[in-house]
């Protein structure tokens, strides 16, 4: 594992998000396009995380996303952000929070 500076670290921007929306990406069996309210504005996020969750599972959730990840277009759709999961052996998990917080509040 490389490690990395307390300054790399400082420089990403993880917040609390809340999935508003799921859809399928067109042509895709394992990617949905999320849209997340990061509390100061709307965005969407496209997932490869349809093997793991269905649209309703996700609907509502509060999750930990990457705010200033360059936007990057995947499968036609722009995605504005990463979502962060844990991932072995085939089981994903998703990153979340355990009490109510409100959306857009940094994590540290």
């Amino acid at each position: 594992m490389e490690r990395i500076s307390i300054d790399d670290f400082k420089k990403l921007d993880l917040r609390v998000a809340e999935i508003l929306e799921v859809e399928r990406v067109p042509g895709s069996d394992k990617l949905y396009k999320l849209r997340i309210d990061l509390g100061t504005e709307l965005r969407e996020i496209v997932s490869g995380i349809a093997d793991f969750y269905s649209p309703e599972e996700l609907k509502g959730k509060k999750i930990i996303v990457l705010a200033n990840l360059e936007p990057k277009v995947i499968r036609g759709v722009r995605s504005d952000g990463m979502l962060l999961a844990a991932e072995k052996e085939g089981k994903l998990a998703l990153l979340t929070v355990d009490r109510d917080i409100e959306n857009g509040t940094p994590i540290h």
